[in-house]
């Protein structure tokens, strides 16, 4: 009999948002190089058509300078096989699916994928542009900022602060030279003695010069290159404006040193030998390079929080042999299949299922709950967690960047690199307030060569540098990015995980919420509470045949029944011709102890047109409400060979947290709708117990994501939480889709936040990151605008008027690194905020 059982593959994978759908009933289609993909909703399907190439295959590596869209090249995997020259591709979707070259995979169709990034060249982009991606270090060509080693889901390269280390031996030099030269010159004007009639040799001009130019030659040489390239390149920055303030006050120093004094003695006014400002260009650059530092050592500190997930990973694994015997191997080199010995106290290397042994491993990276799981044959197991007591052999499912920390280190880094909308209000400024500057320096600079007293181009030359140095928009660039880097750090610390800026952004803006119940006011672990029999079948034969039907499905309830089975000691029937339908049941042929039986599980209308007669189940509604109280069940409806055979009573507990968390929500002025696909009364006594008023019971999946629809046609502001499989399309049409879950069950590709302790906490943290985050946006934001605005009519010698007092250059070098260090220092504040 088992032998005429043949599966056949009833479904496929919407290639967007990862949900299994069947192409006779799914709701949208799209053809691409002439193959069909199905889509669980239209706006998966979109999406799709609007770029086939970011769902489908994996990108080539770039080479040199680029400009990404949506999609971002991948770098291209190396040999990973211990066979030189043999690559390795895996199914996303199918682990056990690996093969030695591209292409698709023959259960679910979507494009293998590299396994491991290994070996590969080191990518660098832009943390304000971070569409500029290049394959070597240099500088962005729009904002002139140093490119940065992006940390991938291969790992992370050496940390390099090569750039750190430069400008701060440029800082410490040029400081020491800086000294004296200030000295001679300040000194000079400030006192009447020996110095103040050196100061006015030719002599303590070319010392000046010697001083300086080190200084500025050298210790700016990175501002002028990249002043240079913002001309060049047509993307005037603040770069532009610093090269050009320093180096018009040290060439014009230079000219009046080198010459004679009779040929520029007009200059002076008075027949005297004109001023020099080689202290002004020194300390210019002394004061920028500060800036430098000082924000390099900043942007260090915010990749801390991919560190020290990356650092959760060990380097080493402990590989077994066929034969039996057991190295150790660098975690690199473990490819799915490989059988690894953990030892007490080791992490687990890559993410697998127990093999052999027992063991409590400490999962609270991931779950944030302090007490270890019990891991047993069968029981998956994640990387980096750490092992116990006891000693287990695994086996290795999901190596490199399929694993669930490369996918987390990969979700961190892709959203700090994001840009949030609000940052195009940044952009839009910065891309006409170089220009203005320079308009606003020379206007400044003929009015004072004009109309203002002598020595008249000595004082235009001075307001036109201090103009331009004081109105450098390193603080108004920065003020976006340095809070998103924070930000998103410090929501992975605490389990929310961002998938870009403007789901950061828009989250602040939430009014709505739709939750699923499974899972997520539950805790996703169902027991079987009662089982109702008709007919003559008794209660192991329905469990069996029911638990080998649902050991098939993902249905979070499924696992319920099947443990019912293994707690009886049944075991399980082969399987034939399965069928799923989302948000009714599953059915598939059985194989028997007395021959096929067609077998359906699902709700009462799945068996009703199949068929059966349900009116006797009209007494089944009496299981919800047996048992205790504060556990209401849902019904499985059991039918073998048309006819109703169980009712099935499964109870999932509410979680602890959730009471707390809808408080929370409802103090954010969230409104809480809960939309599940269970029994109606069941739902209700859920939501009474909760305090939610609105219910929508007996929802299907493209229902979830119609009420979204409806609720956002209103003018809501919705966020859909749930398991990030069953509700993919409800997740892919809210405004934030919030994946739900813990371990390697978290679906991190379906929503824009996935929280990995899986409770309604996790949505007010988020909440309450993105309030922070915001409001700490708008402040750097007022205080880059407000200063700038103030700065230029004071640099200009708007003053000079009423108090005859004008702004020396230092000093608006002084005040411009003063704004991005305030920036910075108040971005910085979000790795305190209590989420």
């Amino acid at each position: 009999m088992q032998s005429d059982l043949k599966p056949v593959a009833d479904s496929v994978i919407d290639p967007v948002c990862g949900m299994s759908v069947s192409p006779a009933t799914a709701p949208a289609c799209r053809e691409h190089a002439g193959k069909n993909y199905f889509f669980c909703c239209n706006h998966c399907a979109e999406k799709f058509a609007a770029n086939p190439g970011q769902y489908l295959a994996p990108k080539p590596a770039t080479s040199g300078l680029v400009q990404l869209g949506a999609a971002r090249p991948k770098p291209a995997a190396q040999p990973l096989s211990r066979k030189a020259g043999a690559a390795k591709y895996f199914c996303p979707m199918c682990p056990e699916v690996v093969s030695d070259k591209p292409g698709s995979c023959p259960k679910c169709g979507m494009a293998l994928e590299p396994e491991l990034q290994i070996g590969t060249k080191t990518e660098y982009s832009c943390p304000m542009h971070p569409e500029v991606v290049s394959d070597k270090p240099g500088f962005c060509p729009k904002c002139g900022m140093a490119l940065e080693p992006r940390i991938t889901t291969a790992g992370a390269p050496e940390e390099d602060d090569s750039e750190l280390r430069s400008m701060t031996l440029r800082f410490w030099i040029g400081s020491a030279l800086t000294i004296p030269l200030l000295v001679i010159s300040m000194g000079g004007m400030l006192t009447s003695g020996g110095l103040h009639h050196f100061e006015m040799t030719r002599a303590a001009a070319w010392l000046q010069l010697a001083l300086a130019a080190p200084v500025v030659v050298w210790g700016g040489a990175p501002f002028f290159q990249r002043g240079w390239n913002s001309l060049r390149t047509r993307n005037l920055n603040m770069f532009t404006l610093i090269a050009m303030g320093t180096g018009v006050a040290f060439v014009y120093s230079l000219l009046v040193t080198i010459f004679p004094e009779t040929l520029l003695s007009s200059i002076a006014g008075g027949g005297e030998r004109p001023d020099v400002y080689f202290e002004v260009s020194a300390a210019i650059t002394v004061l920028v390079l500060l800036g430098q530092v000082m924000e390099l050592r900043a942007r260090k500190h915010t990749g801390s929080a991919i560190r020290a997930l990356l650092d959760l990973t060990p380097k080493l694994a402990r590989r077994v042999a066929a034969d039996g015997t057991e190295t150790d191997v660098p975690v690199v080199q473990i490819v799915v299949g490989d059988r690894l010995r953990i030892r007490p106290g080791e992490k687990i290397p890559v993410d697998g299922r127990v093999e052999e042994g027992k063991s409590a491993v400490d999962e609270s990276m991931i779950t944030g709950e302090s007490v270890p799981v019990l891991k047993q044959p069968g029981d998956k197991l994640i990387g980096g967690t750490v092992n116990g007591t006891g000693s287990v052999l695994m086996v290795a499912e999901r190596v490199g960047s399929a694993a669930l920390l490369a996918q987390i280190v990969a979700m961190v880094a892709t959203a700090q690199r994001s840009r949030a909308p609000i940052q195009r209000l940044a952009d839009r400024v910065a891309s006409i307030f170089v220009p203005a500057v320079i308009a606003c320096a020379l206007a400044a600079f003929a009015g004072w060569f004009f109309f203002g007293p002598e020595p008249r181009l000595a004082h235009a030359l001075v307001s036109a540098v201090a103009v331009l140095i004081i109105a450098c928009p390193c603080a108004l660039g920065l003020a976006t990015p340095m809070a998103i880097m924070v930000g998103t750090g410090q929501g992975a610390r605490n389990g929310v995980l961002v998938r870009d800026a403007r789901a950061l952004e828009s989250m602040e803006k939430i009014d709505t919420l739709v939750v699923d119940k499974t899972g997520t006011l539950t805790l996703g672990k169902p027991e079987v509470t009662q089982v109702k029999l008709y007919g003559s079948f008794s209660e192991q034969e329905v469990l069996q045949a029911a638990a080998s039907l649902e050991s098939h499905s993902e249905h979070p309830l499924a696992g319920a029944v099947i443990r019912a089975a293994q707690l009886r000691m049944l075991p399980l029937l082969p399987v034939a011709n399965f069928e799923a339908q989302p948000g009714r049941g599953v059915a598939a042929t059985v194989a028997g102890p007395h021959g096929p039986m067609r077998v359906l599980v699902g709700n009462s209308e799945m068996l009703r047109e199949a068929g059966a007669d349900v009116k006797v189940s009209i007494g089944g509604s009496s299981l919800l409400k047996r048992g205790a109280p504060e556990l209401p069940s849902s019904l499985f409806f059991v039918g073998i060979d048309g006819k109703l055979a169980a009712i099935i009573a499964v109870a999932d507990p509410l979680r602890d947290s959730t009471p707390d968390a809808l408080e929370g929500l409802r103090a954010e002025r969230i409104d809480v709708i809960m939309a599940t696909g269970d029994h109606r009364s069941v739902a209700n006594t859920i939501a009474q117990r909760l305090g939610i008023e609105r219910v929508e019971a007996e929802v299907l999946p493209h229902r979830k994501a119609e009420l979204v629809r409806a609720l956002q046609s209103q003018g809501k502001r919705v966020a859909m939480a749930g398991d990030g499989v069953n509700d993919a399309p409800a997740l892919a049409q809210a405004d934030i889709g919030i994946a739900m879950g813990t371990g390697t069950d978290v679906a991190l590709e379906s929503g824009d936040i996935a929280l990995l302790r899986g409770d309604l906490r996790g949505i007010v943290r988020a909440r309450r990151l993105s309030k922070a985050v915001m409001r700490n946006i708008r402040q750097n934001l007022f205080f880059a605008f407000v200063y700038n605005a103030a700065g230029i009519p004071l640099a200009a010698g708007a003053l000079y008027p009423l108090f005859h007092v004008t702004m020396n250059p230092i000093f608006a070098a002084a005040a411009m690194s003063l704004s991005s260090v305030s920036v910075i220092t108040n971005s910085l504040r979000l790795r305190r905020v209590a989420l």
